[in-house]
């Protein structure tokens, strides 16, 4: 019979067995969630690594190439609003211009076969070569209805051109009016998309980056968890050999081959060895549930970076995992509509400029033959007046008409010239004008569409591709998470349940006080405790424990070499 308490050792065994079976469930648990998790951010980081070089490919450059030109165009466009507008108000006022000194010109024109008409009546009456008279009047008749009709033509093409220029200034007033801030802002806008989209690309190599080595963080945390998990098995040995050790002393187990019992002496230093074993595994185990706590918060830390970094790399901060993406998927829809109300709009200027062009031939080749034609009614008017002039004074009417006639015709001929430089202002305004429509044509930009579309098509790709990714990162995620708490909080508890073993011990200090020097006949079941041990920790406080009572530890040593010699392959920690 022991002279320590039975219930005392009792309850002891049972907390002590009831510690020992938790650990062993427990660390199984948490080894299987932590083996999970880091499957999981294992697979994860090959899915962005793999995204990130989409994103940083070829095909993306082109997107982005696109947004770059597509912008610089619409810029242009932009840019080139209120010039176009400008040169269109100044070609409708030099067309005003050309109108106004067009009347002039046809009354002078009129005025010359009015003149040739009274000129043909007053050859009628000469009688000295009354038929030379007669066809010199004819031909200056002749003369002056030929340039009345291109003229009379030419105003009709003036009022054309001075309705299309109007027409034109009008739309496109109201078109710069309408869209020239839209057509700025969506240039800044794609502008930016092409900044962001590069800046994106640039980054998501060393974001990426970043993603692996927080997952390696997470696997080294996962690695280091793991080994810290082995200390589960040594504690739960340790505390299998201090229930077998307080057994010892509770009495002799019944058996067929009876056991050394241990003295009242022998039963107290067991006792008071099994307190100091218990007291040293329990703080060796609360520093690795320590370490393992700490492991998984860092491991919970380094996944919420991973997270980040996904959203940072691929997402917007509202958490939108293509919300970047599907701005400039918005942005180049937003200019593909503008190229074409651009293109709509501007077919009125070109319509315009083709009237220009088509007007300003006919006004050339008008005024060329009013200049050749007013030279030939200005000799034949010199040459009539001069042949008239040896009649005398039967001929000094038809020298007066004659005279007039030259008159008239010098200033059709002043007045061509007047309209000459309206015309070459005209010109260079259309000139100009043409070009700024050559530079934006919207044509041009609507030779962008198959870019835009196939820019899209990369985006939403990449977009469904990153939607799945990110669905994924935030889904597993969570997952991830929960079973990083789910394992904390088994640790915490288990934690919490083993911190009851140093009042186990405690009482049985208390339950063996006064413990001597144990006899002779104890040293063997000491012997047998030592000869248990897996790990040298407990030896080393075997020895200690040994020293503290005066016993000289040299039989132990000499059991323990002899069982070292017959090692059963067990591993020693």
């Amino acid at each position: 019979m022991s002279v320590i308490p039975a219930s005392t050792l009792t309850e002891s065994i049972v907390a002590i067995e009831d510690v020992s079976s938790r650990i062993e469930d427990v660390f199984a648990r948490v080894g299987h969630e932590l083996g999970r998790g880091h499957l999981i951010f294992k697979e994860l980081n090959q899915g962005l690594a793999t995204l990130s070089s989409e994103l940083s490919g070829a095909e993306i450059e082109g997107a982005a190439t696109a947004l770059q030109e597509i912008a610089a165009r619409l810029s242009e466009l932009a840019q080139a609003l209120p010039a176009e507008t400008a040169l269109l108000e100044t070609i409708g006022k030099s067309t005003a211009e050309a109108s106004a000194l067009l009347k002039p010109l046809f009354k002078h024109i009129q005025m010359i076969a009015i003149i040739a008409r009274s000129a043909r009546i007053e050859a009628a009456s000469l009688d000295g070569d009354r038929e030379g008279f007669l066809a010199f009047t004819q031909e200056a008749y002749d003369l002056g209805k030929a340039v009345q009709g291109s003229i009379e033509g030419c105003a009709r093409d003036q009022q054309r051109l001075s309705d299309a220029v109007a027409t034109a200034f009008g739309r496109q007033k109201e078109f710069e009016g309408r869209y020239r801030n839209q057509l700025a802002a969506e240039s800044v806008e794609l502008g930016a998309a092409y900044s962001g989209l590069r800046d994106q690309r640039g980054n998501s190599r060393h974001l990426a980056d970043l993603t692996s080595s927080s997952t390696r963080k997470i696997a080294e945390a996962v690695g280091s968890a793991i080994i810290s998990l082995q200390a589960g098995d040594s504690t739960r040995q340790r505390l299998e050999h201090v229930s077998h050790g307080l057994g010892l002393a509770s009495g002799p187990i019944p058996s067929l081959a009876p056991s050394s019992m241990p003295s009242d002496d022998g039963a107290r230093a067991i006792c008071q060895l099994q307190a100091a074993q218990l007291r040293d595994a329990q703080r060796e185990f609360s520093g690795d549930i320590g370490q393992i706590v700490r492991a998984l918060t860092a491991i919970l830390r380094d996944a919420g970076g991973v997270v980040g970094h996904g959203r940072t790399l691929f997402g917007g901060e509202d958490g939108g995992s293509s919300s970047f993406l599907a701005r400039i998927k918005q942005t180049l829809a937003h200019a593909s509509t503008l190229i074409a109300t651009c293109e709509g709009a501007g077919r009125s200027v070109d319509e315009a400029l083709a009237i220009v062009e088509d007007t300003l031939t006919k006004f050339r080749q008008a005024i060329a033959g009013l200049a050749e034609a007013t030279v030939d009614i200005t000799l034949i008017g010199m040459n009539a007046g001069l042949k008239a002039s040896h009649l005398g004074s039967r001929g000094s009417a038809f020298v007066v008409i004659a005279n007039e006639l030259k008159a008239t015709a010098d200033q059709v001929s002043a007045g061509a010239a007047r309209l000459r430089p309206v015309l070459d202002g005209i010109e260079r305004s259309a000139g100009e004008l043409k070009q700024l429509r050559v530079q934006g044509d919207p044509t041009q930009l609507a030779k962008l569409e198959p870019q835009i579309l196939q820019a899209l098509r990369e985006v939403e790709a990449g977009n469904e591709r990153l939607g799945k990714l990110m669905n994924r990162l935030v889904v597993e995620g969570a997952e991830f998470e929960g079973l990083m708490n789910s394992a904390q909080g088994l640790m915490n508890t288990l934690g919490e349940g083993s911190a009851a073993l140093p009042a186990v011990a405690a009482r049985l200090e208390t339950a063996s006080a006064g413990a001597q020097k144990p006899r002779p006949q104890d040293e063997a079941v000491l012997d047998e405790l030592f000869a248990r041990y897996t790990m040298e920790r407990e030896r080393d406080i075997h020895r200690d424990f040994l020293q503290a009572l005066g016993i000289a530890p040299i039989v132990t040593a000499r059991r323990v070499a002899a069982a070292a010699a017959a090692d059963d392959g067990i591993e020693l920690f």
